[in-house]
């Protein structure tokens, strides 16, 4: 049988405290996916759009996006509606990821096309559970589309 490898997740987060601790809960819950960083919204959409082009990004689109709002240059909001806006991204899940709980910014981002809107924790412990949540869903439980 040949095995497919495993789409990566696409995490575009600006804080490097908040990206290591997603890494510490991917790692305790042996996510098999390979993790990729965007540091800010630019680029976000350049892996995304140059489709795998550029050698230092992997082939494959991701299997998920984890989206931070805001962001250095080109904020969440925009990545969010350039991606559901574009006929060969938009059947990726793209998962708000914010400290926002700002009901606008809920409401923008679901009007924008969000599959997923969850407000990031403070505490790791809280962290913890919304990131197996993410897991069990996204990745081991739903049918994604194909890459």
């Amino acid at each position: 049988m040949v095995s497919v490898p495993l789409r990566p997740v696409l995490v575009v987060e600006d804080s490097t405290e908040d990206f290591t601790a997603l890494g510490r809960v991917f790692r305790k819950y042996a996510l098999q996916n390979p993790v990729l960083r965007c540091e800010d919204g630019d680029q976000a959409l350049e892996y995304l759009q140059g489709r795998g082009k550029l050698s230092a990004w992997p082939q494959a689109m991701p299997a998920i996006i984890l989206l931070d709002l805001n962001l250095p240059g080109t904020d969440g909001r925009t990545v969010l509606d350039v991606v559901k806006q574009d006929p060969y991204l938009h059947s990726i899940p793209v998962i708000i990821f914010s400290t926002s709980s700002n009901t606008k910014d809920v409401e923008d981002c679901y009007r924008l096309g969000a599959n997923s809107y969850l407000t990031k924790p403070i505490d790791f412990a809280s962290l913890e559970e919304k990131v197996q949540l993410i897991i069990r869903y996204w990745l081991q439980s739903s049918e994604l589309p194909a890459a």
